[in-house]
């Protein structure tokens, strides 16, 4: 698991957008834009203000809306400065201002002092704070770095995992031909969102959507089969592990036995499909694609096969018990 470093001149140099953009601009204490941030939580520092320092969260970014920026004004109107001063003798990673609220020269110097970054959004203090968690909840999200290739099959996130050589980006490349999307080739990036979301991406986005097919060399799929045919992250859904057929092995030939593997603590349904000349690897996935969307819509065909059988195998038990009282008689 990879650890995240993470400053608060990396949350400026963000480049998001629409939904995610926070509209953040610097105000002062630039000397401290190279302060980590430690947990991607948020703190409201009201009561700090008011002199409690008590389970003060300082290790938080510190929103001040309204409430805040008026209580400032208060205590600049009355020339205390005492508290702001307490406050800012712990390591605040930041203080943030929303709505375009400006704090006074009294806090602005003291933030200096501190060489605290003092920075302001337009946005509102509910949807400021909306927006800031999603995005720290992404960025500080377990991380794993996993050798393998990843697409979209009718809309779910399939992981193709193997040997190296065993086909993974031919096979990438034949469900690309047929319509489907690539995510990532050779190294995928992969972090956990809310504790049971796994989403994977290209490890660089300048490469990301180049495949190596080994005798053609680096094609390019956006210049091939266009914007169409990628997609920059996708939730990994199923893993398929692509290995060279082993006659000693046995193989799953029904369906019935769930096999799952351990991704940063989330299991993900896992298939072991067996890579031999005359197999179809893309048709075989594609069919599994769908197959995980009636299991997730709650339709599972191998086990509606299995109670068939023994739906059938009961019909046939009272059959024959049926039959072997009447020959009695």
């Amino acid at each position: 698991m990879e650890q995240q470093h993470f400053t608060i001149l990396d949350l400026l140099d963000l480049d998001l957008k629409e939904h995610d953009a926070l509209d953040l601009r610097c105000l002062g204490g630039r000397k401290g834009l190279v302060r980590e941030l430690s947990v991607p939580d948020l703190n409201r520092p009201g009561l700090a203000l008011s002199g409690f320092f008590e389970s003060f969260a300082n290790e938080r970014i510190q929103i001040f809306g309204r409430g805040e920026s008026a209580y400032l004004s208060t205590l600049a109107a009355a020339g205390r400065t005492d508290t702001v001063e307490a406050m800012f003798r712990f390591p605040i990673p930041c203080c943030i201002f929303t709505q375009s609220l400006t704090p006074d020269a009294a806090f602005m110097a003291i933030a200096e002092t501190a060489d605290c970054p003092v920075l302001q959004t337009s946005l509102s203090s509910s949807e400021f704070t909306a927006r800031i968690i999603r995005v720290l909840s992404d960025i500080f999200a377990p991380r794993a770095t996993i050798h393998g290739v990843l697409v979209e099959v009718f809309g779910i996130g399939i992981l193709l995992t193997g040997d190296s050589g065993v086909g993974k980006s031919e096979t990438a490349l034949e469900l690309i031909e047929r319509g489907h999307r690539l995510v990532a080739d050779d190294v995928v990036e992969i972090h956990c969102i809310a504790g049971n979301i796994l989403m994977g991406q290209g490890a660089n986005k300048m490469i990301g959507h180049h495949m190596e097919i080994r005798g053609l060399g680096i094609i390019n799929v956006t210049h091939l089969f266009g914007v169409g045919a990628i997609r920059d992250k996708k939730q990994i859904q199923l893993v398929c592990g692509l290995e060279e057929w082993d006659a000693a092995k046995v193989y799953d030939r029904i369906g019935t036995d769930e096999n799952t593997t351990d991704i940063l603590g989330v299991r993900v349904p896992q298939l072991d499909i067996p890579v031999k000349p005359g197999r179809n690897i893309p048709i075989i996935i594609e069919t599994a694609a769908m197959n995980e969307r009636l299991k997730k819509m709650g339709y599972h065909s191998a086990q509606e096969f299995n109670q068939n059988i023994l739906r059938w195998l009961e019909s046939e038990s009272a059959r024959a018990v049926y039959f072997s009282r009447d020959e009695t008689i």
